[in-house]
């Protein structure tokens, strides 16, 4: 069953003429044609919904009440590490609340050594030399990265001869997006049937016209790619660099490093896997880190410390220019140092040992309720399963929702049919893992004996089953006090 959008004038549409949440000030003095200049006076009122603080408030919360959260339930969203945020670190981050990005850099000492010091933590955790803050996401990272590397490409010479990008058919998306957005065409390589990197395909790609080759270790599968040493020892054999997408870090934090499989650049989600917020548009925090060879082109400027005095340097002639506004989304740098000291390096590994506990204890619980995987080996941090018989990814995800809990990242990788990627993170508790493994069984029983059921789920969620190719063609983005209501009452009327 579809539903209509009968009651959204009902929920949203609580606008009533002279009601008020707020009273401005009166201006007194002044009329304000004086203050701000008749040219910035409206000659109509602002067509604003009308309402009580209270009506106001109300509104608000329900909507809160409606999302779904890490903080509410378990989130397993495969690749994307949704796990949650330690609320220490909120308190750490405000305590930086007060600091302005243009105050001199004399009067912030204390935020300039933090970053200072985050960076250096960051450089011997992945096995870089040199680490910049700056980027405002993963994707920014990428981006700085992939410039870093056609500066280095460009100032030996052969930026017009390295025109490729070498990327798996099972990478994040955004790999080959940036690879292209820099300029550069993308050759993309299979992957095996063991869901490692097809070695004999990347090494036929490899030439003299290779630029770099994008990898994540572990990869989009959950596998770890355990010939990367011969991977990167091809690519600098024809002078092509490695480039890491740190997306799966957390696997192999405090274990195994970057650098020390062969790779140039890194870039870091840290919501991924140093816990700072996720989503909803940002503020996200993208560092990148590099071998020596590349530091030269980092984005400027960069904090160096000169005794016992952190300065900031601008100076810096080969830099691919400033990809951020001042130092980055300082207040997420913060909380990403909190949980580093807080952890120290035991406490690092131990992420990575239970990441990977997690994901092969679901991925044995859901083999248990009838869930092949698409590649039946000891994963990573995450896995990608398959539903039984004929089910659909997408049916038994809308059924989940019924249970009170989030669905797995459903359809990715492309290269795997009626893809499930799971990642339960270190973060949930056995029971936790337990609950959903049986929750999911019980959708498969129940879908297996009534298909009309599952074609209707979900059942008891807030908006029932859309029309997800309608919303994504013609998406509603704002709000207009008679738009919204006419064309809500006219598809209810259809």
């Amino acid at each position: 069953m579809t539903q209509t959008r009968e009651d959204v004038p009902l929920i949203f549409e609580r606008s009533q003429p002279g009601r008020r949440g707020v009273t401005p000030p009166v201006t007194e003095g002044a009329p304000l044609e004086t203050l701000l200049g008749r040219e910035h006076l409206r000659s109509e009122p602002p067509r604003l919904p009308e309402v009580s603080e209270l009506d106001l408030v109300r509104h608000y919360t329900n909507l809160a009440h409606r999302q779904f959260s890490i903080d509410g339930n378990v989130y397993p969203l495969g690749s994307c590490t949704m796990k949650y945020n330690p609320k220490v670190h909120e308190e750490a981050a405000s305590l930086f609340s007060d600091v302005h990005p243009e105050q001199d850099d004399g009067s912030v000492q204390g935020t300039l050594g933090l970053l200072w010091h985050l960076a250096r933590d960051l450089s011997e955790i992945t096995g870089m030399d040199q680490v910049t803050l700056q980027p405002a996401a993963g994707a920014h990272g990428e981006l700085t990265g992939i410039l870093m590397i056609r500066a280095f490409h460009e100032a030996n010479g052969e930026g017009a001869q390295r025109r490729t990008v070498i990327v798996p058919d099972a990478a994040h998306g955004t790999n080959p997006a940036t690879a292209g957005m820099v300029g550069y065409d993308v050759v993309e390589v299979p992957t095996g049937e063991d869901g490692e990197v097809d070695v004999g395909a990347l090494r036929a790609a490899l030439g003299p016209d290779t630029a770099a080759v994008m990898l994540t270790n572990p990869s989009t599968v959950g596998i770890f790619e355990g010939r990367i040493l011969e991977i990167a020892e091809a690519a600098h054999a024809v002078g092509a660099q490695v480039y890491y997408d740190g997306a799966n870090l957390n696997a192999i934090v405090g274990k195994a490093r970057p650098g020390d499989m062969g790779f140039d650049v890194v870039h870091l989600n840290l919501h991924k896997t140093f816990t700072t917020p996720h989503g909803g548009g940002g503020p996200g925090t993208g560092p990148v880190g590099v071998k020596a060879h590349l530091a030269p082109f980092l984005p400027g400027p960069v904090i160096e410390r000169e005794g016992e005095r952190y300065v900031v340097q601008e100076d810096r002639p080969n830099s691919v220019g400033r990809m951020r506004s001042h130092h980055g989304n300082v207040g997420n740098l913060v909380r990403a140092y909190a949980y580093i000291r807080s952890l120290g390096p035991d406490g690092l590994a131990d992420v990575a040992e239970k990441a990977v506990l997690n994901a092969n204890y679901l991925r044995k619980r859901l083999e248990e309720q009838g869930f092949s995987m698409a590649y039946d080996r000891t994963c990573m941090h995450e896995f990608v399963a398959q539903p039984p018989g004929e089910l659909r990814t997408l049916d038994l995800a809308k059924a989940l929702l019924d249970e009170g809990m989030h669905p797995m990242t459903v359809y990715f990788p492309l290269v795997v049919k009626e893809a499930m990627m799971v990642e339960p993170t270190e973060t949930e508790a056995l029971e936790t893992l337990d609950a959903y493994a049986e929750a999911l069984g019980r959708v498969t029983r129940r879908a297996q004996q009534d298909a009309e059921w599952l074609a209707g789920a979900p059942y008891m969620t807030p908006v029932r089953r859309l029309d997800e190719v309608l919303a994504a063609r013609t998406p509603i983005l704002r709000w207009t006090p008679s738009e919204a209501v006419d064309a809500v009452q006219g598809e209810a009327a259809d």
